[in-house]
């Protein structure tokens, strides 16, 4: 791992999504980032994507060796998944399940796995905020695979499911995101578009798991992957700059290592 100043943490994960795409409208921009990170969350046609897209994103994962996951949303495309929707727990699985089969039956064409899931959007904010709600999301991914790693929001409610479903979680947190005196994200306040900001957030995040909170102080995060946004300005500098600092490897990896399994 390359080392700046004292960061003395972990290895970590890096994680962008990609494919969102639908029809006509294209951000082939999106697909600059696979480079610099270790996993991808790729959109299976909800929120976005359609199924020449996927097959192409995920083709261009296999080229980097990356891992891919499904970006799963609510079905609302003319929103970009960006409304709630109140589904009952047999709708949330079902939407869940179908979402994933399709770009793992994508992935299988390609000689690929998924190989974990990322809510998007209004999914992933109720997911942090809503324990039942990211239980039954949590659930519905057993239910597919018992092996796929459920990434969100890093923290209690996180953490609560993962117990309670039994199954692989990873923490996520932002350099753009800002975060409340209890680790929560404040999605209401808008994103920090600063490179040199971001990177401070790095250097003290892989440090000692601290990140700044809009009450002035620090709070400790425990994550396993940080996520980049390909909808911010400064979204390949910024991961240009990261990877000066860490060497990103996918939580997949860093799990089975730490389990023992690859000494």
């Amino acid at each position: 791992m390359k080392l700046s100043g004292n960061i003395k943490s972990k290895v970590t994960d890096f994680n962008c999504d990609l494919g969102q795409c639908y029809g006509v409208y294209k951000n082939d921009l999106e697909f600059d980032l696979i480079e610099y990170v270790s996993s991808v969350n790729i959109a299976c046609g909800f929120h976005a994507g359609d199924p020449l897209t996927m097959k192409k994103a995920l083709l261009a994962c296999k080229d980097m060796n990356v891992s891919v996951g499904a970006h799963i949303g609510f079905d609302d495309i003319a929103g970009f998944g960006y409304r709630n929707v109140d589904l009952s727990e047999e709708e949330i699985e079902t939407i869940v399940i179908y979402q994933i089969g399709a770009i793992a039956s994508f992935a299988k064409s390609c000689g690929m796995e998924i190989e974990h899931v990322r809510p998007h959007g209004a999914m992933y904010k109720r997911a942090s905020e809503d324990f039942q709600f990211s239980l039954a999301l949590a659930k519905a991914i057993k239910k597919f695979d018992p092996w796929l790693i459920y990434f969100g929001a890093a923290g209690k409610t996180l953490q609560n499911v993962a117990d309670e479903a039994d199954i692989r979680v990873a923490h996520e947190v932002f350099l753009d995101k800002k975060y409340c005196f209890d680790g929560t994200i404040n999605f209401d306040a808008d994103d920090i578009i600063s490179t040199p900001e971001s990177m401070k957030r790095l250097n003290s995040l892989m440090s000692y798991k601290m990140i700044d909170n809009t009450d002035g102080g620090r709070t400790e995060i425990d994550f396993d992957t940080i996520h980049f946004s390909a909808k911010a300005v400064n979204s390949l500098d910024l991961l240009k700059e990261a990877t000066k600092i860490v060497t990103p490897i996918s939580v997949n990896y860093n799990q089975v290592e730490s389990s023992g399994w690859l000494k």
